[in-house]
């Protein structure tokens, strides 16, 4: 009998041996609602396992990260992002002696809640909806409510807390944050989110024509390396060096942080930066980002308008309808909403 053999016993005290620092699946604050253990997986494995299986999740392989909608096959979705940013934060944890199953979960749930179109979706229903949205709180939203028929995940505290503060403002890397994640797990899946989107935008970026590999600034590559793999090499090693007192084996630091050295730190800056000036606000990267804007709009103002068209499944939560409308619009996919806007558009021009 496998309850016998106590697996998760096993695993949960193989995890004594992690760093001081670590997170450590027994000692988890529980969930929202009790659950008898799994024989078999620490509560971080379980959490992995129900976000993976989830259907939010699935969706994000038709989400755009910054091109919308592109037509190549070789343009990061928000899944691909997902999957870098678990496999960053993963190489960190490990190194670190940190617990990977806990970054893992984190790093593969973080972008759950996020719109079509990317951060233009983002933005414009935070214009629209009263109360504001940014997308790591309709994350949380999603775990802990809209997955499993509206029953949620039901996941550990400290995966949730992960998942709500891994999102930064639009300040420098490692600048003042909104949010302060309260495990050292959910400080790596910040930083390895960081790592992951400057480098697979830049490639985005390239294969779109909107930049070459010279056009990069040249104090940065210098530091951080003329490649994709090279920069994230860079980053990823500079990383665990600057943090190794988190690792338990150094413990000339009070209070270790995860960090970056002053040079990496400043060459990761400028090449975000960069990114701004030369790809996010391009103007006809601008363009194309106001048909996203749009769609948005045009689905918000339909669906308030005809609350009896939303899904049976958004009409049966007790929220208001603004917010069932932000629910529905948010878990669309790109290919989604556009079809959907169009298939309106057909309508109103047949009412008139």
């Amino acid at each position: 009998m496998i309850s016998r053999l106590n697996i998760r016993q096993l695993t949960e005290e193989k995890e004594e041996s992690l760093s001081p620092y670590a997170a450590r699946g027994r000692l988890s604050r529980g969930r929202l609602e009790y659950e008898e253990p799994c024989p078999i997986r620490t509560c971080f494995q379980r959490d992995r396992d129900r976000i993976i299986h989830s259907k939010a999740f699935r969706r994000l392989k038709h989400k755009t990260q910054v091109f919308i909608a592109p037509l190549g096959d070789h343009y990061v979705t928000r899944l691909t992002h997902t999957l870098e940013v678990s496999q960053i934060a993963r190489t960190i944890a490990r190194a670190l002696n940190l617990n990977e199953d806990l970054t893992e979960a984190i790093a593969l749930g973080h972008d759950l809640g996020h719109t079509p179109f990317g951060h233009v979706g983002e933005d414009v229903l935070d214009e629209l909806y009263y109360e504001g949205f940014r997308h790591n709180e309709q994350s949380l939203r999603v775990v802990d409510l809209l997955e499993n028929d509206g029953q949620g995940l039901n996941l550990t505290w400290e995966v949730r807390d992960g998942i709500v503060n891994h999102s930064k403002t639009k300040v420098a890397v490692l600048g003042q944050d909104l949010g302060k994640v309260n495990t050292y797990e959910g400080e790596v899946c910040k930083i390895a989110d960081i790592i992951a989107y400057i480098n697979h935008d830049i490639g985005d970026a390239i294969r779109a024509g909107m930049i070459t590999g010279d056009d990069l600034p040249l104090s940065a590559t210098t530091v951080l390396g003329h490649s994709h793999s090279q920069r994230i090499n860079t980053m990823v090693c500079d990383i665990i060096d600057r943090s190794w007192s988190v690792s338990g084996h150094d413990n000339t630091q009070d209070k270790p942080i995860i960090t970056m050295s002053p040079p990496v730190l400043e060459a990761t800056n400028t090449l975000r930066q960069f990114l701004f000036k030369r790809v996010y606000n391009l103007r006809s990267a601008q363009k194309e980002a106001e048909r996203g804007r749009e769609v948005i709009r045009q689905l918000y103002h339909y669906f308030n308008e005809h609350e009896g068209k939303l899904p049976a499944e958004y009409r049966s939560y007790r929220d208001e309808r603004a917010r069932r409308v932000v629910d529905y619009i948010a878990g669309m996919t790109d290919q989604y909403a556009l079809r959907l806007a169009e298939k309106l558009s057909l309508i109103k021009a047949a009412a008139r």
